[in-house]
């Protein structure tokens, strides 16, 4: 792209190509951010670039709304590129709010950096019309979750239905969690004060912070340091469903990126912690996440990691027992579609039976890991009872020395089996939690 074009094309540029991939090609959204952003220099731009492709992945239709309301004929299946760039213009306007002149300017020099400067006076005039007029109401229950992947909510949550499809659709806020083996929450809190950034603290979990304005990690103090982390506050909870003793056993055995075993640790440096991935890459990322917690698993005894599928016992497990074991399962994801919109995108419906088997499997083979009086802890960021207290529910009936312990409240919706939280309560991801206490 020339250095020359107008300034801020290139990253309009950018967000219709990853945008084009993501909708058009099947391509990971986070795959395609990760081969994109590093071209920006300015990490403001990277940042909008980002911003621009969540705000359209999160409402496709409305964008989709739009363009067939004002198109007197509907683009091609092989104007992707184009449709993408004319989302990008409209999210700029609606929701992301940008100075009007900036983005109209910016998005139809784009489309001559992208090879359409013919289509240039259209998307000039598409992005005006929707400055004077705003983009059409769309009914938010008109979701671009596929109709069988609705079918199965609607099933599953009748009374939440349009709640969850509606707080899907919208921004999460920020959530931090505190290395309390480093900082106080109360002392990390008041620095955040101090550095202008306004912050507010949860009554649980414990090590919680919520910011409302996200802020990249470089601008939080002591991130570099390991004194903060960011992770969802559903997320957090794990530590305190799985409530190890001091000094425990632990395995979690489905670690990456990392961000439970260090909360583990950081509320027990004196664990021993066993923590597995399938996927040595991925494996490198918990290693990193330890380091900057200040963990470092190479040099500790207590601190292992292993490459291995957790299935596969005889792969990796020497025959002791754990006294507790996370599993925090592959998933349809389901419950973290704000953070991550292109799920949906690319979930098919068979991908639900095959995640079944493979929960059901491992939950099969890590019981055996368990020891006699300990606890295993199913998690997953699921909302989808096939994949949550369906799976435990089935375990249980077939595991004669697998107990139920209850978890309260403020674990979200009592499923007799476990817990369920939805999207957007309390501000927190969709995700499921299930304690077994071994009895055997």
């Amino acid at each position: 792209m020339s250095d020359s074009a107008q300034p801020g094309a290139q990253s309009r540029a950018i967000a219709a190509r990853v945008l084009n991939a993501v909708l058009h090609r099947g391509r990971s959204l986070k795959a395609e951010l990760a081969v994109a952003l590093p071209a920006l220099a300015d990490p403001r731009d990277r940042a909008l670039v980002e911003a621009i492709c969540f705000a359209v992945l999160r409402q496709p239709l409305r964008y989709e709304a739009a363009l067939t309301a004002w198109m007197p004929r509907p683009l091609s299946s092989r104007d992707g590129e184009l449709r993408a760039l004319l989302y990008t213009g409209l999210a700029q306007l609606d929701p992301l709010q940008l100075a009007a002149h900036a983005a109209l300017d910016a998005t139809v020099e784009a489309a001559r950096l992208l090879g359409h400067p013919h289509q240039a006076a259209l998307v000039n005039a598409l992005l005006r019309r929707a400055q004077r007029e705003g983009l059409p109401v769309t009914d938010p229950r008109h979701s671009h979750w596929p109709s069988w992947l609705r079918g199965m909510l609607r099933k599953d949550w009748p009374e939440h239905y349009d709640a969850i499809l509606a707080n899907s659709g919208t921004p999460p806020p920020m959530w931090l969690r505190v290395n309390r083996a480093r900082v106080a929450r109360e002392d990390y809190l008041a620095g955040l004060t101090l550095a202008g950034i306004e912050a507010s603290a949860p009554a649980a979990p414990a090590d919680a912070l919520r910011l409302d304005a996200p802020l990249p990690v470089a601008a939080l103090p002591g991130f570099a340091d390991g004194e903060v982390s960011v992770q969802d506050v559903s997320a957090q909870r794990v530590a305190d469903a799985l409530a190890p003793a001091p000094g425990a056993r632990v395995l979690d055995a489905c670690a990456a990126p990392g961000g439970k075993s260090a909360h583990l640790l950081e509320r027990d440096p004196g664990l021993r912690l066993t923590a597995l991935d399938i996927d040595v890459a991925r494996l490198h990322k918990v290693r990193a996440t330890l380091q900057r917690a200040g963990f470092d698993a190479a040099a500790g005894e207590r601190i292992e990691l292993r490459a291995a599928d957790a299935a596969d016992l005889g792969a990796w497990w020497d025959g002791t027992p754990f006294d507790a074991v996370l599993l925090d399962a592959p998933c349809s994801a389901t419950g973290i579609v704000r953070r991550q919109p292109d799920v949906v995108l690319h979930r098919r419906e068979s991908d639900i039976a095959a995640l079944s088997l493979l929960q059901a499997r491992l939950l099969d083979a890590l019981w055996r890991t368990v020891a006699p009086g300990g606890v295993l802890l199913y998690a997953t960021c699921s909302i989808l009872r096939q994949e949550n207290d369906a799976q435990v529910r089935a375990f249980v009936q077939r595991t004669a020395d697998a107990r139920v312990e209850p978890l309260d409240a403020s674990y979200g919706h009592d499923c007799e089996v476990g817990r369920q939280r939805l999207p957007g309560e309390d501000g927190g991801d969709g995700f499921f939690y299930a304690r077994l206490r071994r009895t055997g």
